[in-house]
């Protein structure tokens, strides 16, 4: 006879949630990747972004140090944005990058990776996770599948664990569903609807403006918030009887804000099926994850004491009141 998944033990699961989101609204900026974009202009020259992000006001600090092939063409230009500070800049290498090494002074005292995307003239584009563990890159001119394979599916996961609204949207699914099977249903359905959209976007076959999908996504959330209400009081509607079809309308608009974070990595030329695919792994590596540890909690909690009802309804209302504010932050920044 299948449990309840909602009952107190699911309460702690938006408890949790809920400290998570707002912890990660705290953290976001530290723990918000920097990016390092190297473009090929010409035989031996390169344009080159270096975007940095700002946390509690103060600039990651990180320091770019070239080795003796690399040499600064230019003084770099600097733009402060609410959220990072990007430099522009020029730089010439008689090797065309190949072998060079570019150091991030600094990376090893924070929790912040760095994506590095290189781009030559024939096309060729080479994606690299730098992690604080091994401050430094050396440039590749191409990388082998498995290297591929092994950034795309990091980036996914660190996608996905790190993208609050994603989480706290699943989470909130994990308040409505009352039995396994429906729970797996759902999942599964969210699962295939993000996967179709960040395919169909990633290959440019469908495109929407990011602005207006991010809204969206904070606004499935309220939706789903208000459902558990309407739920714990007794009420019916389409998401409470065959939430797995909520969950596949919803992932559709998920599945464009991955592929915006996919297309800001940049894809490698000649690998792009590839990389697609294992970044599309990784998120949902990085989203069962998640749901087993909250199913963990679950399990644990349950076993030591029981939580009122009525708590679950106050859950709902925190998640709505969160995501009911990114749509108000969002709709700020995208209209004004």
């Amino acid at each position: 006879m299948s449990r309840p998944c909602a009952n107190g033990a699911t309460l702690l699961l938006a408890m949790l949630a809920l400290i998570g989101t707002m912890a990660g609204a705290a953290f976001a900026h530290e723990v918000r990747p920097a990016y390092l974009q190297i473009d090929q202009i010409g035989q031996g020259r390169f344009s080159m972004l270096w975007r940095t992000p700002i946390f509690s006001g103060m600039r990651l600090p990180v320091v770019l140090q070239f080795s003796d092939g690399i040499k600064q063409a230019t003084t770099p230009s600097k733009r402060q944005l609410s959220d990072s500070i990007i430099e522009r800049s020029m730089i010439e290498s008689a090797d065309n990058l190949a072998g060079e090494r570019i150091t991030f002074v600094g990376l090893q005292a924070t929790i912040t990776d760095v994506m590095v995307r290189v781009k030559l003239d024939d096309g060729t584009v080479t994606t690299t996770l730098v992690r604080p563990s091994q401050p430094w890159v050396e440039i590749q001119t191409r990388q082998s599948t498995l290297e591929v394979i092994k950034v795309f599916v990091v980036s996914g996961i660190e996608h996905i664990l790190f993208g609050f609204d994603h989480l706290l949207f699943v989470a909130a699914l994990m308040l409505i569903v009352r039995r396994w099977g429906m729970l797996l249903k759902t999942v599964t359905a969210f699962t295939v609807a993000h996967s179709i959209t960040l395919t169909c976007a990633t290959m440019g076959w469908v495109s929407l403006p990011s602005g207006p999908v991010e809204i969206m996504i904070a606004f499935s959330i309220v939706l789903v918030g208000a459902e558990i209400i309407r739920m714990e009081r007794g009420g019916t509607s389409l998401a409470i009887e065959w939430p797995w079809i909520v969950a596949f309308f919803f992932g559709l608009l998920h599945g464009f804000g991955f592929a915006g974070a996919l297309a800001d990595f940049g894809l490698p030329h000649g690998d792009i099926p590839l990389a697609l695919f294992s970044f599309n792994v990784g998120v949902e590596i990085g989203q069962l994850l998640f749901i087993a540890v909250l199913l963990l909690t679950m399990h644990l909690v349950r076993r030591l004491f029981e939580i009122p009802q009525r708590a679950v309804v106050a859950s709902a209302y925190g998640i709505a009141i969160i995501a009911a504010f990114w749509c108000i932050e969002r709709l700020h920044s995208t209209f004004v």
